[in-house]
């Protein structure tokens, strides 16, 4: 299985990306914002999901580690395939769509093509409990290692992740 991809950006388009390592291309499906990450002959490091079916194998890129565990459970929803889960994924970075979900926000979901009221509603049910399992921690480490502000990010990483805690063990979902 492949977990993780380095190398330099040979082409891209409106939903992938071709990375070539060592020589080989390897092609991976992405999100906008990932793809807003990558410039032609350009060095790259994506983290992969690999999705392998009796027809295809498929690569799933992600910038980071949080937008793929995002995607992850995106695609445990009924009806939220690969494509759906990498729409949601271009409209909404990861603390969008935890706020979203959180307060039962419709709306915000059928922004992204091919959600409709029907199919926000499940995700909104079927995720509500379920989005306490990522952790804002990584996403506050991610953003630095990305080129993020790096300042002090770590303190208020540790200071959710306790608040997160907090409320998980007092009943709070």
């Amino acid at each position: 299985m492949i977990a993780k991809l380095t190398g330099i950006v040979d082409s891209h388009g409106e939903d992938w990306v071709i990375i070539d390592v060592g020589g080989v291309g390897y092609l991976a499906f992405c999100s906008g914002r990932t793809l807003s990450h990558l410039r032609v002959g350009e060095a790259a490091r994506l983290y992969i999901e690999t999705h392998v079916r009796e027809d295809h194998i498929h690569l799933y890129g992600f910038i980071d580690i949080v937008e793929r565990d995002w995607f992850r459970l995106l695609t445990v929803v009924q009806g939220v395939g690969a494509k759906v889960a990498l729409a949601i994924l271009t409209v909404h970075v990861p603390e969008t769509l935890m706020t979203a979900i959180a307060a039962g926000d419709r709306a915000v979901l059928t922004q992204a093509a091919g959600v409709g009221p029907k199919l926000a509603g499940r995700i909104l049910s079927e995720l509500k409990d379920k989005v306490g399992a990522i952790v804002l921690a990584p996403a506050m480490a991610g953003r630095d290692a990305n080129g993020g502000d790096g300042g002090g990010g770590g303190g208020i990483g540790a200071a959710v992740s306790e608040a997160i805690s907090a409320l998980v063990n007092l009943g709070y979902s």
